[in-house]
C-alpha cells in the first residue's frame, strides 16, 4: 500500500512560522528517506495556526529540497481561482520537477468568510463553475481544449510533455459525483469525521468517467494517525490536535497549535468531553501494530488505493518518530 504525508503547517505554540516552515521541509526530507510516496500541504487563510496560505510556494520549495518523493497541494481552493493560472503555475512546477508533481483541488473555501471576500474581491465566486474548471485544467494540462471552447487557442505556459497529476479533494458524496464525472482522481478527508465516507468512495469507483486525466479510476483516503511505542503515549501525542478540532469546531481564533501543557490546563466541559471522545472514535491512534491494522481496514472499507496520513503533533521530534514507526510497521522501501 502506498503511504503519503499531508502536512498543514500548524505553528506550534512557542514557535514562530520560520520553524513550522523549516518543519515542513525536514518532515519532507525525513518521509522521502522512510519510503513515503507523497507529501502534500495545504492551503488556507485568514488563521493565524497555519502558514500554508499558498501551497504552491511552498511545493516549489519543498521539491527542491527533496529528490523523489511526489509533491503537491492538499490542496488548492479552486473556486478562487482562474483555472488558466493555477495550470499555468502547476506547469511552471511540472517544468521544474518533472514527474512529481500532484495538484490536489477543492471546493471549500480554506478559510473564514472574511478571507474569502478578499480572495474574490472584485469578481464573482461561482462553486457551480467548478466542474467546468476542472475540465478546463485537463484541457490547459494536455493541450487539448474542445474546438467550441471559449479559449480554445489558449496555451497554459509553459509547453510541457509531463502533466501533474490531478485529485479532487473531498468530504461529501457530492465532492466523489465531481471527481467521478470528471475522471479525476479522488481523495476523501476522512479525518474529518464526515459520514458517508465509504458509500461516496464506492460511488466514485461505480460511477467513474475515463478522461483526458484518468482511464480508470484511483482514490486514497486522508486520515489522522498518532503512533507511538505505546498506546497510551499516542493518545497524550493526540490530544493537541483534539483541542485544536474543538476550538476551530467552535469557530475560536487560534493564533497556534496547543501545547500539551495547554491541553491539560484547558477546562473542558462535559459535552467538549463527549466530543473529543467522538473525533477518537474516527482518529488512529495507538503502537505500530495498532495503527498498521487501522490503516489497513480503514483502506479496505473505503476501497483506497493509497492513505495519505495527517500527524498534527505538537512536538516535531515526537511527529517525526510517529511518522518512522509507521513506516517500520508497513516495511516501507527506507533510502
Amino acid at each position: 500500500m502506498k503511504l503519503s504525508v499531508l502536512e498543514h503547517g500548524h505553528i506550534s505554540e512557542g514557535r514562530q512560522v520560520q520553524d513550522a516552515l523549516q518543519e515542513a521541509v525536514t518532515l519532507a526530507r525525513h518521509a522521502e528517506q522512510l519510503g513515503y510516496s507523497r507529501f502534500w500541504m495545504s492551503e488556507h487563510h485568514g488563521g493565524g495556526a497555519l502558514s500554508f496560505s499558498s501551497p504552491e510556494v511552498m511545493i516549489a520549495h519543498v521539491a527542491a529540497h527533496t529528490e523523489r518523493i511526489r509533491v503537491g497541494s492538499g490542496g488548492v481552493m479552486l473556486p478562487h481561482y482562474s483555472a488558466y493560472k493555477v495550470a499555468e503555475n502547476f506547469r511552471l512546477l511540472e517544468a521544474l520537477h518533472p514527474g512529481r508533481i500532484d495538484l490536489g483541488i477543492g471546493r471549500a473555501p480554506g478559510g473564514m468568510p472574511l478571507a474569502s471576500r478578499a480572495l474574490n474581491e472584485g469578481k464573482a465566486s461561482n462553486i457551480h463553475l467548478f466542474p467546468q474548471q476542472i475540465a478546463d485544467l485537463g484541457g490547459y494540462f494536455h493541450e487539448q481544449l474542445p474546438e467550441d471552447h471559449r479559449f480554445t487557442s489558449l496555451v497554459a505556459g509553459p509547453s510541457v510533455s509531463t502533466v501533474p497529476e490531478v485529485w479532487l479533494l473531498g468530504s461529501s458524496s457530492e465532492g466523489a459525483r465531481i471527481a467521478a464525472a470528471q475522471g479525476t482522481a479522488y481523495a476523501f478527508a476522512q479525518f474529518f469525521g464526515t459520514p458517508g465516507g465509504e458509500e461516496a468512495m464506492k460511488h466514485y469507483r461505480r460511477h467513474f468517467k475515463p478522461s483526458i486525466l484518468n482511464d480508470k479510476p484511483h482514490s486514497m483516503i486522508a486520515v489522522s494517525a498518532f503512533c507511538a511505542e505505546t498506546e497510551e503515549e499516542a493518545a497524550e501525542l493526540a490530544r493537541s490536535n483534539e483541542l485544536f478540532f474543538l476550538r476551530l469546531g467552535r469557530g475560536l481564533e487560534q493564533r497556534s497549535f496547543p501545547s500539551l501543557e495547554t491541553v491539560k490546563n484547558y477546562p473542558y466541559t462535559a459535552m467538549e468531553l463527549e466530543q473529543i471522545r467522538q473525533r477518537r472514535s474516527f482518529s488512529i491512534i495507538g503502537t505500530p501494530d495498532q495503527v498498521k491494522e487501522k490503516i489497513i481496514a480503514m483502506a479496505e472499507r473505503h476501497e483506497a488505493d493509497e492513505v495519505i496520513i495527517a500527524s498534527a503533533i505538537h512536538s516535531f521530534e515526537a511527529r517525526l518518530r510517529s511518522f518512522s514507526l509507521i513506516a517500520e510497521a508497513f516495511g516501507l522501501k527506507q533510502e
